[in-house]
């Protein structure tokens, strides 16, 4: 040990600055605060999206459109996507929600919808909730069944 790297033990000096001590902290009068102004009082706080007085983007922004409330969002799956599970080996001839979520084709508590894109050439036995009218006629011509839950 050398004086050129003596340093002070560990958690011996304190590292943050003590604000609002008085005089003696070196950091009195005014506590880093600047002078004056709504940020120097205290119980000072910001809103969230305020811009100094300017009209905030989230009200300067036109609002348009209608959300429905009560909106049921589906999972889309396409035929060509159950083919190449087929083909994969990952798939034999029933096919549900268990095996989908096994897949990553889904999540738990998606609501399931088959697509028509691309052609099925496997008998299928698929259970799920809604199917388009092209997906449900591919698979009954592929010699399968369309059930829905």
């Amino acid at each position: 040990m050398q004086l050129n790297n003596l340093q002070p033990a560990k958690g011996s000096v304190k590292t943050g600055k003590r604000i609002g001590r008085g005089q003696g902290s070196g950091r009195g009068g005014t506590a880093t605060r600047g002078h004056k102004g709504q940020k120097s009082r205290s119980g000072y706080s910001r809103k969230i999206g305020f811009e100094g007085g300017q009209m905030p983007l989230q009200r300067r922004v036109p609002k348009f459109g209608f959300t429905n409330i009560n909106r049921k969002e589906y999972q889309g799956i396409n035929l060509d996507k159950l083919q190449q599970l087929v083909d994969d080996g990952k798939i034999k001839d029933t096919v549900n929600i268990d095996v989908l979520i096994e897949n990553r084709l889904a999540r738990k508590n998606d609501l399931i919808k088959i697509l028509g894109r691309g052609e099925l050439k496997a008998k299928l036995n698929v259970s799920v909730h809604k199917y388009t009218a092209t997906a449900k006629a591919a698979i009954e011509k592929a010699g399968g069944e369309a059930a829905t839950i």
